[in-house]
């Protein structure tokens, strides 16, 4: 399933509410965030399981702000609506180790 562009607070609610969903907090300036996109990418047709999602935090200031994103890329998993695990840094091995154990 490919990656959406979370383009609304609501729509990042009802997004995360249910399922399993990997949050993509990024921003265009962001040179890691850049270089981890395609990775990400190929990553939700790794494991389709996952909903993937990316809020640009200089469109989404206030969910990132709900969050407490203050850098960027930040990963944030939720499983059912609950936010259970937070990957701070363009880290593939380590998101790729927390979508297995997911």
């Amino acid at each position: 399933m490919p990656v959406t562009h979370v383009t609304s607070h609501a729509q990042y609610t009802q997004l995360v509410a249910t399922g399993k969903v990997l949050v993509d907090f990024f921003a265009e300036w962001c040179g890691p965030c850049k270089a981890i996109a395609p990775t990400i990418e190929r990553y939700s047709t790794q494991f389709p399981d996952v909903t993937f999602i990316k809020v640009d935090v200089d469109e989404l200031e206030e969910t990132a702000a709900n969050e407490n994103v203050s850098a960027m890329p930040t990963f944030v998993f939720y499983k059912d609506g609950k936010r259970v695990k937070e990957i701070v840094g363009s880290r593939a091995p380590a998101i790729e180790e927390a979508l297995r154990n997911f």
